[in-house]
């Protein structure tokens, strides 16, 4: 039995009493001509994180991608591979015009 509850966001668990309280402090220590320059500050501070955490990920899957790329380079069957169909080739080539009895 399967039973699906439905998922609710609470941000922080924070009700909405909770958050008119947090706003009337910010208006009481801050004053509300500066909660925009803060609220802006804040949003850039955001973005910029969020811009160096792309950075960051862009650049771990670049070397993965990298390392990975080296890894089928260095695949030491390739070679023997290469060779045995190359050989194969040449006894292609050599045994043409024969044909083969079946039996």
């Amino acid at each position: 039995m399967i039973i699906f509850l439905p998922q609710v966001i609470i941000p922080l668990f924070i009700s909405g009493a909770e958050m008119v309280f947090i706003g009337f402090i910010l208006v009481m220590v801050f004053g509300a001509d500066k909660i925009p320059n803060i609220a802006r500050t804040l949003g850039k501070s955001i973005r910029q994180v969020r811009d160096v955490t792309d950075d960051i990920k862009r650049e771990i899957s670049k070397s993965a991608t990298d390392v990975t790329s080296n890894l089928e380079d260095l695949d030491p069957t390739k070679d023997l591979k290469q060779g045995l169909d190359e050989f194969k080739d040449d006894i292609d080539k050599l045994s043409g015009p024969i044909s083969r009895r079946k039996l």
